[in-house]
């Protein structure tokens, strides 16, 4: 299990001033997860131009930091606000919030901590059983598996999207038509450049992602005005937190339960913990012997997807690090810190840089267990940032995104297409389409085209009879067709469902 390599990272953490970079990522998680409508994404977002300067293990524990704290952060909101502070926090609003109408906001927060804190290690900790078996799976990769598996990400965000599955392909299409801009790698062509030489070498990721996320975000939190909480939500008191903390470790199931929906789901590029913490919620209820308690206060119900929220980090770690492709939003800006530092997601990754990545483990470990324990000595005060007025929030952050944009290379032409990816970003909000798939087929769309020519010139034009003889590839091939085909089944089995209850009735 490469337990020496583990070792070494643990001390290499604990004995530098690398600590100092985690504990920076938890307070900075905390408070971009607290605000709703922020979290890890536009953190992370922020810190692309900022860690350009620093070592590529400090950037990679800050951003380990951020992603291990976010979940804490959203909790708060989520329990005291009727907000989840981020996405995957949705399904804690649920059991909650009534705890904290009931006067139980320090349970209902205290568990949330304990069971985010125990998730990411368990998660994690699976991720470091998987991690030798995934360096021998990765040597049997070439050109046409890499190129199917980029298919597959696609394929697998697309139809993650819930009920936009066209919008979904649709944003797959243009983030692979943005990927082929520049010189082609295989043709040496010039494609969609407009003529300006600033595209030749493509378009950088860093900026993109910048306006995509950060900015866009900011505009659509100015646009809505005010502050994100009203006065009379100050007024929720936190008591009982132990008690909160001890009710994980009574409901131990539902913990270890939760962890492992959040590992499995978090390793599908795409689903996230947004999805996570719903299928572990609907799953608890399922199992449940008093389902009706679910939506009253319940505490296994705000356990449950906070165990899968920190859980899915470790199994969305895997995909990025191991195949290049991001497992969530905050997983593909973090993607971008490692090209950023020259760390070249992809199979040899866990060759190549394996104490980094070991190092990256135990970053995300310890912001898992910090987050929790500064989470609830801090829990009261965090609260207060969301009576912040939006107009005072929004500026700061823009400044600091475009700023840091133009240090990074000192070209006003970064500026220039962060602002248009600005535009871009705000209309995908505006219009419901998901940011996500396009930023997943800008990352993948080079790999992809590059392992499709690669593949046509081993396979002789012959490229389907090629795949079909190897067995890596025609697995994937069927999990292509498999992921296509979910849409359609899913709705075959709901009118079944339906016509089988209308005869019955």
């Amino acid at each position: 299990m490469g337990l020496d390599v583990l070792y070494g990272a643990v001390i290499g953490v604990l004995t530098s001033a690398s600590a100092v970079y985690i504990l920076i990522g938890i307070l900075m998680g905390l408070v971009f997860g607290v605000i709703p409508g922020i979290g890890g994404t536009t953190a992370l977002a922020l810190l692309l131009p900022i860690s350009y300067t620093m070592e590529a293990l400090d950037a990679m524990y800050l951003a380990g930091g951020v992603m291990g704290a976010v979940s804490m952060g959203g909790s708060v909101t989520a329990v005291l606000l009727n907000t989840p502070g981020t996405a995957p926090n949705a399904a804690t609003v649920f059991d909650g919030y009534p705890l904290a109408q009931q006067g139980k906001a320090g349970l209902a927060i205290g568990a949330s901590a304990s069971a985010s804190a125990l998730g990411g290690v368990i998660g994690l900790v699976t991720l470091l059983l998987v991690i030798p078996v995934a360096k021998q799976i990765v040597l049997l990769f070439g050109p046409a598996e890499y190129f199917l598996l980029a298919l597959l990400g696609l394929s697998a965000i697309s139809v993650s999207a819930q009920g936009k599955l066209l919008r979904g392909l649709i944003a797959g299409g243009i983030g692979l038509l943005i990927s082929f801009v520049g010189i082609g790698t295989m043709t040496g062509a010039e494609r969609f450049t407009l003529g300006v030489n600033y595209l030749w070498d493509g378009v950088p990721l860093v900026p993109a992602l910048t306006g995509l996320f950060a900015i866009s975000q900011m505009i659509e939190l100015a646009l809505k005005g005010g502050t994100v909480a009203s006065d009379s939500d100050m007024s929720k008191k936190i008591s009982g937190v132990w008690a909160g903390v001890m009710s994980v470790f009574t409901h131990w199931t539902v913990l270890l339960r939760g962890s492992i929906i959040g590992t499995l789901i978090g390793a599908v590029p795409g689903l996230g913990g947004t999805v996570a913490g719903f299928v572990a919620y609907s799953s608890t209820v399922q199992a449940s012997r008093d389902p009706s308690s679910f939506g009253k206060g319940n505490i296994v119900g705000v356990i449950a997807p906070e165990a899968a929220n920190n859980a899915k980090d470790g199994g969305a770690l895997l995909p990025t690090v191991a195949f290049g492709i991001p497992g969530s939003a905050e997983m593909a800006i973090f993607l971008g810190i490692l090209v950023l530092h020259g760390i070249e997601p992809g199979p040899t990754t866990l060759l190549r840089n394996e104490g980094e990545i070991y190092g990256l483990i135990v970053a995300l470990t310890i912001s898992s267990v910090g987050a929790s324990v500064i989470g609830l000595l801090i829990a009261r005060w965090l609260i207060l940032i969301t009576h912040v007025n939006v107009h005072v929030l929004v500026p700061v952050v823009v400044a600091v995104s475009l700023t840091g944009v133009y240090v990074l290379e000192g070209q006003p032409a970064d500026v220039i297409l962060c602002l248009v990816m600005w535009i871009v970003g705000y209309a995908m909000i505006r219009f419901d389409y998901p940011r996500l798939t396009l930023v997943i087929a800008l990352v993948l769309g080079e790999t992809a085209e590059r392992s499709f020519h690669q593949t046509v010139l081993i396979s002789d034009n012959r490229m389907l009879a090629f795949i079909l003889g190897r067995p890596a590839a025609a697995i994937l091939l069927v999990a292509i067709v498999l992921t296509l085909c979910l849409p359609i089944l899913r709705k075959m089995l709901s009118r079944r469902r339906q016509q089988h209850a209308a005869r019955s009735a």
